[in-house]
Formats: C-alpha cells, sequence, structure tokens
C-alpha cells in the first residue's frame, strides 16, 4: 500500500520530521505533498483532508485520512507489524510508547524557546531554568531505555524504533540551539543528526530559502553540528559525466561540481538537496562510485 503524506516545510516542522522518518526508516512507500506550512497556504492546502488542520497528515488507497503523528505511529505499526516500528519485546515496547507519549504532550518550554530549525547552530543560547528541567527529563528518559533494553544496538532501544522517530526533533532542537547535555545524549545527538535518513531530510530543506526566516533569533550563528558534507556547489556550465538524472532517469539540465568533477540532475531540487549533502543520497555516491571505478 502507498500512502500520501502531506509536510510542512522541512527545515522547521518538527511534526512532519516525524511523520515521514515513520515511512523512510521502516519502508513503506508513500507520495510527498508539500503543504504551504509557512505561505499562508496551510488550510487551503488541507481542505480535502477535513478535518485535519495541522500537518502531517496521512491518507491511504481507500481515502482513509489520520492525522497528529502519534495515531498515524499506531495506525501504521497495527497495519505493518512486519516492519518492527516498536520494539519487539512487551517490556520495551511499553517503555517506548511511554517515552513517546511524554514526548508527544511535553517538553512545553523547550519546544517553545527552541524552536526546530536545521539551518545552523546558534551560538551563545542561553537555556532556561525550564528548559534544562526539560533537558534533564530527556535524559533520564534516554538513559533508562539505553540501560533497560538498548544493549543490541546504538539506538534507544537497541534497534531503530519509533521512540527514535519521536526524539529526532529534541535532538535537532539540541544541535541546533548548543544545549548543554551529557557525554550520553551528546553520542545519542550525533548518531541522529549522522542517520542517512535524516541527512536528506535536511538537505531537501536547504533547498528552500526564507525572507525572513522563521524563529530567527539576533544571535551569533556557526555551522550546522552534524556531519561535514562533501564540498559541492552548483554550476551553470560544463559538461557533466552523466547524461541522465540519478534520481529520476531524465535527461540532465542542471549542473553540480564536486572534487573536480561534473555531474548532472533533471531539476533544481535534485541538485541542491546533491549540493547540500552529496554523501547523503545513495544513487549519487554510486553514480560517483561508478564514475571513479572508470578511472582505475
Amino acid at each position: 500500500m502507498t500512502y500520501d503524506l502531506f509536510i510542512g516545510d522541512r527545515a522547521f516542522s518538527s511534526w512532519s520530521l516525524r511523520g515521514w522518518l515513520m515511512f523512510e526508516q521502516f519502508g513503506l512507500p508513500c507520495r510527498m505533498h508539500m503543504v504551504g506550512l509557512y505561505d499562508g497556504r496551510l488550510q487551503d492546502d488541507l481542505k480535502e483532508l477535513a478535518p485535519a488542520r495541522l500537518v502531517p497528515v496521512m491518507r491511504d488507497a481507500q481515502g482513509v485520512v489520520v492525522g497528529d503523528t502519534l495515531a498515524m505511529a499506531e495506525t501504521l505499526a497495527e497495519r505493518h507489524p512486519e516492519a518492527g516500528l516498536w520494539p519487539e519485546d512487551p517490556g520495551a515496547r511499553g517503555l517506548a510508547r511511554w517515552i513517546v507519549a511524554e514526548m508527544h504532550s511535553g517538553f512545553g518550554a523547550l519546544r517553545g524557546d527552541c524552536p526546530m530549525q536545521l539551518l545552523h547552530q546558534y551560538e551563545g543560547f542561553a537555556p532556561s531554568e525550564a528548559v534544562r528541567a526539560d533537558l534533564a527529563r530527556i535524559e533520564a528518559l534516554w538513559a533508562l531505555a539505553r540501560a533497560r533494553h538498548g544493549a543490541d544496538g546504538p539506538w534507544l532501544f537497541g534497534a531503530y524504533s519509533l521512540a527514535d522517530v519521536f526524539y529526532a526533533p529534541v535532538a535537532a532542537r539540541i544541535a541546533g540551539y548548543g544545549l548543554p547535555v551529557g557525554a550520553a545524549a551528546r553520542e545519542y545527538v550525533d548518531l541522529t543528526l549522522a542517520d542517512p535518513a535524516f541527512r536528506r531530510w535536511r538537505a531537501l530543506g536547504l533547498t528552500k530559502r526564507y525572507d525572513p526566516v522563521p524563529y530567527a533569533l539576533d544571535l551569533p550563528k556557526t555551522a550546522w553540528p552534524g556531519p561535514a558534507p562533501r564540498p559541492a556547489r552548483a554550476i551553470d556550465t560544463g559538461t557533466p559525466e552523466n547524461e541522465t538524472c540519478p534520481y529520476s532517469g531524465k535527461p540532465v539540465t542542471h549542473l553540480l561540481e564536486t572534487d573536480g568533477r561534473i555531474f548532472g540532475f533533471c531539476n533544481p531540487t535534485c541538485r541542491g538537496k546533491t549540493v547540500a549533502d552529496p554523501d547523503a543520497w545513495p544513487a549519487f555516491t554510486a553514480l560517483l562510485d561508478a564514475a571513479m571505478q572508470r578511472e582505475k
């Protein structure tokens, strides 16, 4: 079954990130639809999905609409038990549901003071006592999950689960505002930022420019603290090594240069997401590897 998934701006919509990760991380097919969250079109774009009024929203092949990430998570887990969205062990599954529900309904200070933004890291952000209290609770929950159920892998419950989906925007907030957490929590934040799916989401978010930038603070900015991307830049002229786009298979019209090599893409978004983070895209890295192999 292929779903339709309606999301908002990737660089800022933490709820949309959660919705997308449910599909991307567990191999559930969906067609993406962008909603004008910051363009004043939100309600018009969601008309056909009533009573939905926020993103994300999913619709199945029979036209059944489900909104709210917690409802979406439970619906997908019910429909696709083979995908392993929740931990298999009953004790782990119960704790995972608990901390997901707490994330879904809590941490108001962190949400309010530190809206998710994936553009850069702010320097000198001073968290309030309420934000520090939220961070302490988050660290305690993460540590509990890891201690009880994290022996079989690096994620909160060992293998990647819906708990990691729901806490990905929390990790992004910690990263984007340079929030103070201990070493174990920092490792988990770094793990989330390095995850290929998260990197692809962020790279797509960087293809859109904003003026003004949502949630901007009058603070110095430094580079995003995730893995440093391979240097790449958009160019207007040159001879690409490929004739068709690595993503769509269509003829190339837009060019990119990386490591002294030129590659082509079928539209500005395909090029832009690759410029933002070339190594996040398996189709492009396969193209690059094949080109390098031909030289040997």
